[in-house]
């Protein structure tokens, strides 16, 4: 699918990542408390969804809580959770509306029961979703998903269900969260940081990524837009030489 952008025609990746980053540096700006920023993030949240939806992509991962994100303030985390919650309960019925397919990748042992219910609750309704597919990345780290693939691998394995030497990139692929999930074609992080913080690590090999300025909470359809103008631009060869078939 094509979409015009800056009065060009861009090629449109099929699933963008992004790494919302500034919440809190954006907050501190304005001399107001986190939460504050975290809140201004979860409309930017819904902008992003909208905006993801008009330019045509079909997958879109947010990374909402890091498993690192469990050594905050408990008063800023339990600020999050509640947010979280608040979201499940008030944009399912939008999501069901608007054919989103909602999924949630990362450790679901560790959020409140009634979070994780909401969640499940919130992948089932919304399972037909097929306009936008959207993975939120709570309680999520790379390596962790990493762990528990060659865990599960080796349990097979070990039970003589699985020989070693059948497993390869597509089967490894295969046992993570992401399953079923192409892997990201651009990856964007804001506030201008440079590093992918434990966020889809395997996924990620061969994404393009490009770093906004902007804070979070100040993201939007125009920023997305110009990062995929810009992933237009590169020239993805996926380890090939330059002109290489």
């Amino acid at each position: 699918m094509n979409v015009v952008l800056s009065d060009s025609i861009a090629p449109v990746p099929v699933h963008v990542a992004i790494i919302m980053d500034g919440n809190g540096r954006w907050a501190k700006a304005r001399g107001l408390p986190r939460t504050a920023g975290h809140r201004a993030g979860a409309q930017s949240v819904r902008r992003t969804v909208a905006a993801a939806i008009e330019l045509g992509i079909s997958y879109l991962t947010l990374y909402g809580f890091s498993s690192e994100n469990w050594k905050r303030p408990f008063a800023e985390v339990d600020d999050l959770m509640g947010l979280l919650r608040r979201h499940l309960q008030g944009e399912i019925a939008e999501f069901h509306k608007e054919r989103i397919r909602l999924r949630v990748i990362g450790d679901r042992e560790r959020l409140p029961k009634d979070i994780a219910r909401l969640i499940t609750e919130a992948e089932s309704s919304t399972a037909g979703g097929d306009r936008l597919n959207l993975t939120m990345a709570i309680s999520y780290g790379g390596r962790q998903d990493i762990v528990l693939a060659a865990r599960h691998l080796a349990e097979e394995a070990a039970a003589g269900r699985l020989k070693p030497e059948e497993i390869g990139e597509t089967l490894f692929s295969g046992s993570l969260s992401t399953h079923g999930i192409p892997d990201p074609d651009l990856m964007i992080r804001t506030s201008g940081e440079q590093r992918i913080s434990n966020f889809l690590l395997w996924q990620s090999a061969y994404s393009e990524f490009v770093y906004v300025e902007k804070h979070w909470p100040d993201f939007g359809k125009d920023d997305l837009a110009a990062a995929i103008q810009e992933f237009a631009l590169r020239d993805r060869r996926y380890g090939a030489a330059a002109g290489a078939g």
